[in-house]
């Protein structure tokens, strides 16, 4: 039997100072990782390194505990480890062929036995989702990796002689060392959401290890090395074998991501990717007689109320039944109360250390909280939109290129809601060019491609770099807030490289959009779901909602020394609230997110610093 955790890790290096006696300290930091490892906590301490754990049991065994740690002669290598390696079966069976013993069944212990054999060229090597650090004695080296996708969140700071880090900011908070201050680059990305570049993080002195990416610091310094990213080759496969290699390639992802001994469902809308998910786990549960797989669909209280607008082309509930009734899955709604959305959104600030997106984070923490009291991993179709082009925003860029990040086009004025003085030394516009132009700098490009493949191959990496990772935060944070652990095939790093070089021509064939991927489901869903127009989460938002949030802006405008007003106009706040009367819904959600930042900074008692 395997063991595989979903946990939360923590640490202190120091190359100058003793710190072994600074247990308590650790503790502190590891125990702040509480919500995403719940079922058992380790520490590990020596002159120069603390190690800390936090273990989410997904199949328990004592033989997994961690931090683990291995003897090299004289010396110890630690590993605190966070994730899956979906292929380590083969990774033991070659390390146990290369004479390493194991004492467990554990991915862990294959992680470690890979670093001794292979050093930072395990990487390479691991098909998964996971972030991991590795302290090793013998050249007082601590090692920071993390998957290629970045599903899961690894952050470090650099104090003078020493290097804190954690999954999440908090860890980091938790030791004296280390305070939440944010300049101006920090204030730009709080309010321009979804092109921070990679490995930035907010906070001042704040760094997060970006996708795809090893950290390695010694008394010398940090040293970042990048071990993926992605390629442009040319796209060889006619389109039948296109979408049959997609199927392929999902039906072995999916096969591999099931490997539970716990509760494992399908969050089930009723669109193609979640469709799609579910009845390729059906196919592989009942192959193996392990029952049927259990979905979840989520709506609210209000839902009756339904239209459509934007993302919102139709409701989930009916295709979701209707795709549960042709799989043939152990199917549960879930409604949820829209009234204790705000309940949720104070919550959601906690779990993203961080100011989030209002009702959008709140709604997903409170599906995530009811899967939890049946569940403890879950498939997700995140990423597939960004993977196959399913957003909007790609059919226009295809027709009418634009020179931005598509998802932001037509912004307006961003500077519009900021306070005086810092407008004053802060242009958010020029700010968002700046971060476009960056990461356009970076789009590999294949010699003889016309314009609009080469502008195709420029959307994909914009979503795939700068949107895709905003998303997988928020969902990591609401998942793991409750001890959820999500899995994201679409993620899978074989899929992306294939899928980011089929050109743009055959994933819209016929005028479809992500009609690879709707082929490729051909017979594994319903005509009527295969066919389906994107349809975005459900909303929470409604009319007591939206009287809640003027209400609560209203009382913001009453409090002069709030602290938001060190960052935001109360004029345009106090016109927004006035101009949001009667409205259905807030396009942008200015005020809630002010609300959000307000909060925070009280909450975590941010110093602002220019």
């Amino acid at each position: 039997m395997e063991e595989k955790d979903m946990c939360g890790i923590a640490g202190w290096v120091d190359w100058e100072r003793e710190i072994s006696r600074q247990r308590t300290t650790l503790e502190a930091m590891t125990a702040t990782m509480a919500c995403r490892g719940p079922d058992a906590s380790g520490t590990w301490i020596s002159p120069r390194a603390g190690i800390g754990h936090r273990r989410l049991s997904v199949i328990d065994l004592e033989g997994g505990a961690q931090p683990m740690t291995a003897r090299v002669g004289d010396d110890t290598v630690v590993l605190s480890y966070s994730g899956e390696v979906y292929n380590f079966k083969e990774l033991r069976a070659q390390l146990k062929g290369l004479g390493h013993p194991f004492r467990t069944e554990s991915d862990t212990e294959v992680v470690l036995r890979a670093y001794l054999e292979w050093g930072t060229g395990l990487a390479h090597r691991l098909n998964g989702m996971y972030a991991f650090a590795v302290w090793d004695e013998r050249t007082q080296e601590l090692v920071l990796v993390r998957d290629r996708l970045g599903v899961k969140p690894l952050y470090y700071t650099q104090q003078g002689s020493a290097l804190l880090f954690g999954s999440e900011p908090k860890a980091l908070f938790a030791n004296p060392l280390f305070r939440p201050r944010v300049d101006l680059d920090g204030i730009a990305d709080l309010f321009v959401l979804t092109v921070k570049q990679p490995g930035d993080a907010v906070y001042r002195d704040l760094r997060e290890v970006a996708p795809g990416t090893i950290v390695r610091c010694t008394r010398e310094g940090v040293r970042i090395e990048r071990y993926w990213e992605l390629e442009a080759h040319p796209h060889e496969d006619d389109p039948d074998t296109t979408v049959s290699t997609v199927r392929e390639l999902l039906t072995d992802i999916v096969e591999r991501q099931l490997v539970a001994d716990v509760p494992i469902c399908s969050l089930l809308s009723g669109g193609l990717d979640s469709s799609m998910l579910t009845a390729l786990a059906a196919s592989h549960l009942e192959a193996a007689a392990r029952g049927k797989v259990v979905t979840f669909s989520v709506d609210f209280t209000h839902e009756a109320q339904f239209a459509t607008g934007g993302l919102h082309s139709s409701q989930d509930s009916p295709f979701a039944r209707e795709a549960a009734d042709f799989i043939g899955t152990s199917h549960r709604e879930i409604l949820l109360d829209a009234g204790k959305l705000y309940d949720a959104q104070d919550q959601a600030i906690t779990a993203r250390d961080l100011p989030g997106i209002g009702d959008m984070d709140a709604s997903l923490l409170m599906l995530f909280r009811e899967v939890r009291k049946h569940s403890t991993v879950a498939l997700s179709g995140e990423a597939a939109d960004e993977v196959f082009g399913g957003y909007p925003w790609f059919q226009a860029e295809a027709t009418r290129p634009t020179e931005s990040f598509p998802w932001v086009v037509g912004a307006g004025d961003r500077n519009a809601i900021l306070a005086p003085d810092l407008r004053a030394k802060l242009d958010l516009n020029a700010y968002a060019a700046d971060r476009y132009a960056a990461a356009v700098a970076e789009v590999p490009t294949l010699a003889g491609e016309n314009a609009q493949q080469r502008r195709m191959r420029e959307v994909s990496y914009l979503n795939l770099t700068r949107f895709l990772p905003f998303l997988l935060d928020r969902k990591d944070r609401m998942s793991m807030a409750v001890g959820l652990e999500v899995r994201v095939p679409f993620c899978d790093h074989r899929l992306v490289e294939y899928a980011w070089n089929i050109p743009w021509s055959l994933q819209a064939a016929e005028g479809i959009q992500k009609s690879v991927l709707r082929k490729a489901a051909a017979g594994l869903v319903p005509d009527s779901i295969a066919h389906r127009q994107k349809s975005a989460f459900p909303s929470g938002v409604g009319s007591a909602y939206l009287k809640a949030t003027r209400e609560r802006a209203q009382a913001l405008l009453d409090d002069p020394g709030a602290p938001v007003w060190h960052l935001v106009d109360a004029d345009a706040v106090r016109g927004n609230v006035d101009a949001s009367a009667g409205r259905g819904i807030y396009e942008p959600p200015v005020l809630p997110r002010i609300l959000e930042i307000d909060a925070w900074l009280r909450r975590y008692q941010v110093q602002l610093v220019s």
